[in-house]
């Protein structure tokens, strides 16, 4: 994995709204006394959603603060955890998936489609609104290609599909998430494939079940 910096440009403070800090605290209670800090994914998490999406080195001291424990060792935890944007990113951010199931599926073209409408990746959009990155499984394989934005999934894409998208955001609409080619969730392109046989379900044909001879002499295996 490479080298992950912090951004060069870094805002002077960072602080939970009162909202997050309650949240925190609850969170920071399920853990045993002494404990706490077992809570720092989380609270960077949150800590990065408070703050537009990615988090900043002032946003890592407070969640350090808050935990008690060394700055170095949330520097360390945010910077190796992909999931976290060490730099501004745009309204949208996309996540586009690069392993090699979506890479046989088309993820070459989705990335041409991110470089044409939104930028080089890692930069945000000249209006704000995007920016996007290439990452690792995003876990929905069968779905392949995937990209993530924001919190959701948008599955089965092509070229066009994206672009479409990416449009729908831009005016303020809200494109549907999921398998975009008609699919439900994970079901095989097109309808079942297997165990389709009408003879199967009829009755008068299906072979009878097995039923246990309950006076058939005892075998013992050696």
């Amino acid at each position: 994995m490479s080298v992950r910096r912090l951004a060069e440009r870094q805002p002077a403070t960072f602080a939970f709204t009162d909202e997050t800090l309650a949240w925190a605290r609850t969170e920071m209670a399920k853990y045993p006394t002494g404990r706490q800090q077992s809570a720092v994914l989380s609270l960077l998490w949150r800590a990065q959603e408070q703050n537009g999406g990615w988090i900043s080195e002032p946003a890592m001291r407070a969640v350090a603060d808050l935990l008690g424990i060394a700055y170095i060792r949330v520097y360390e935890i945010a910077t190796f955890y992909t999931m976290f944007n060490l730099a501004p990113v745009g309204k949208f951010h996309v996540q586009l998936c690069g392993t090699t199931p979506c890479w046989l599926r088309g993820a070459d073209e989705l990335k041409a489609v991110c470089e044409k409408r939104i930028g080089a990746k890692g930069k945000t959009s000249d209006d704000g609104l995007f920016s996007w990155s290439e990452v690792e499984c995003l876990a929905a394989c069968v779905n392949a290609p995937v990209v993530q934005i924001n919190k959701d999934y948008y599955e089965d894409l092509d070229g066009p599909g994206l672009e479409r998208i990416l449009s729908e955001l831009r005016d303020g609409k809200s494109p549907k998430p999921g398998p975009q080619c008609g699919r439900t969730s994970s079901e095989p392109e097109g309808g079942p494939k297997t165990l389709i046989d009408p003879s199967l379900y009829d009755p008068k044909t299906a072979a009878p079940p097995l039923t246990l001879d309950r006076n058939a002499p005892k075998t013992t295996g050696r």
